[in-house]
């Protein structure tokens, strides 16, 4: 219970301080991204569906905790004291929160993929927070199959990364 007041207590101290928590998350040496070769992570590359991804909710010891932002899904085990159970950020995982980052927001509602109505301001700090925290600092395991399945799970043929808006995959890899 202590960790859900801490997450309300951050939310509602405002966007900077959310901000100054995550980018105070980087070590030293990861405050500018790590430009070299990364190797592949054991696990491939894979899509994930919200039950997969929602198995990855940071609830079970021993078991990855993932989070997607944009949908792109992050391993982010090794920020297990933001994200781990009881953690402050751990609403955050187990799904696409990519909302929730772009607010800086915790509230359940917030919590989701949906990016309609955010200010210019909002988008803005999704980017920077997608860029120079998760980009900078987590692995990348997957993708959310809503970037590129229809509803329905049928491949979306018309899907190009480049007309997403909000997304470049070229700053992915």
């Amino acid at each position: 219970a202590g960790g859900g007041a801490a997450a309300r207590g951050m939310a509602a101290a405002g966007p900077r301080l959310l901000l100054a928590a995550l980018l105070g998350a980087l070590p030293a040496a990861a405050a500018e991204p790590d430009l070299r070769f990364r190797p592949p992570a054991e696990a491939p590359v894979r899509l994930f569906t919200e039950p997969e991804l929602a198995r990855y909710d940071g609830q079970q010891e021993g078991q990855p905790i993932y989070l997607a932002v944009k949908g792109v899904v992050f391993d982010v085990t090794s920020g297990k004291e933001f994200y781990g159970k009881g953690a402050p950020y751990n609403a955050l995982v187990g799904k696409d929160s990519t909302r929730g980052v772009a607010k800086m927001s915790l509230d359940p509602a917030d919590l989701t993929h949906d990016t309609t109505g955010l200010t210019e301001e909002e988008l803005k700090s999704l980017d920077d927070i997608f860029n120079n925290v998760y980009k900078a600092k987590y692995p990348i395991v997957g993708y959310t199959s809503r970037r590129i399945l229809n509803e329905d799970g049928s491949p979306n043929l018309d899907f190009k990364p480049e007309d997403q808006p909000h997304f470049n995959i070229k700053d992915e890899f």
